[in-house]
């Protein structure tokens, strides 16, 4: 049952929200305006907020849902974890679209939310704090998971090592956004 589920979380993991809603709007794909990254903060500058909202929860839905269909069928609170962690790499991997995926924040909100609401909660708290004082998405979403992770680990330290993981992983997909941010150069909004 796990592999089926991680397997099915990938898959839909790889749907990729804001090229569909993007195709769908008659709007330009994320992957060639602006940032170039299919995610909702790329189609905010593209397509505007009503887009990029439906986007945000399609992709947050994408890690939501697995982990909570695994925690329905009797998965560990690991397995939910790795489950969520399998739908966050669909995303930034995804099969449909050549593996050219998005930076995985919301679909990781989403699994964590779906694995333990309040680490989620913190981590939206810290997202939008961070946001109000830099305008700048990428340096929001750097200080939001990290900080939700120690409070995770001590209510539910089973999902430790797939959520560290997976805040690697988000880590690693926003390098050029660090590389920017050290030269001066990362957008803001």
């Amino acid at each position: 049952m796990f592999w089926l589920l991680t397997s099915l979380a990938y898959l839909l993991g790889s749907l990729s929200f804001a090229i569909m809603l993007s195709r769908l709007a008659g709007v330009p794909d994320p992957r060639v305006g602006g940032s170039g990254n299919p995610g909702a903060t790329n189609v905010l500058r593209l397509a505007g907020k009503r887009l990029a909202i439906a986007t945000l929860l399609g992709d947050l839905c994408k890690g939501l849902l697995p982990v909570l269909l695994a925690a329905h069928l009797g998965q560990t609170t690991q397995q939910q974890a790795w489950i969520g962690l399998a739908a966050v790499c669909g995303h930034l991997y995804p099969l449909y679209f050549r593996f050219r995926g998005g930076k995985g924040v919301a679909t990781a909100a989403g699994a964590l939310l779906g694995l333990y609401p309040p680490a989620a909660l913190l981590a939206l708290g810290c997202w939008l704090l961070v946001f109000s004082l830099t305008r700048t998405s990428s340096v929001a979403a750097l200080s939001a998971l990290p900080l939700a992770l120690p409070l995770l680990a001590w209510q539910k330290p089973a999902a430790l090592l797939p959520m560290a993981v997976l805040a690697c992983l988000v880590v690693w997909r926003h390098r050029g956004n660090l590389r920017d941010l050290m030269a001066g150069r990362e957008r803001h909004f």
